[in-house]
């Protein structure tokens, strides 16, 4: 049986996902990842050439053939997980738990943009980015992405 209680920890209130057990009340914190040393500063970067399949039209996130902004969300928050690559262990993974992005310029089918993240402050396991994406033409969109690190096999069990 899952429960959510409320915990105290280095006196903040955080909620947290418990597990009891059986009559014997005995309950098991559902994340063993506490705390990430990443540094402030690290990158990720994904090039892409926008086609069809990217358009607002074939997301259904509008009836113009020009980059969806689904799309660049899926392109920052691909560029905050490489900038993470190497500083997880084959354990844990990254979730995506907030995103705020500003889209404030078309991109034409077949132009080329670039997508950034850049790790602006790293909390606990909450990680902020400072996102942006940029054709030719100058800036795209720009925001934050905030993700929080997990171990991956019991954000898998939570699924069961």
């Amino acid at each position: 049986m899952y429960s959510c209680s409320w915990l105290r920890s280095s006196g903040r209130d955080e909620q947290v996902l418990v597990r009891s057990y059986g009559g014997d009340g005995s309950t098991d914190r559902r994340s063993s990842v506490r705390r990430v040393h990443i540094p402030n500063g690290i990158r990720g970067v994904v090039k892409h050439v926008v086609i069809d399949a990217d358009s607002a039209i074939a997301q259904r996130s509008g009836d113009v053939a020009v980059l969806a902004t689904p799309r660049i969300i899926a392109l920052v928050e691909e560029a905050c997980v490489r900038s993470l690559s190497e500083h997880l262990t084959e354990s844990q993974t990254s979730v995506g738990v907030r995103v705020q992005v500003d889209h404030v310029q078309p991109t034409p089918i077949g132009c080329s943009v670039v997508a950034e993240a850049v790790l602006e402050k790293s909390e606990g396991r909450r990680l902020t980015f400072h996102v942006k994406v940029e054709d030719e033409r100058g800036m795209v969109a720009t925001g934050f992405v905030t993700r929080v690190v997990v171990d991956r096999e019991r954000f898998l069990h939570k699924l069961l």
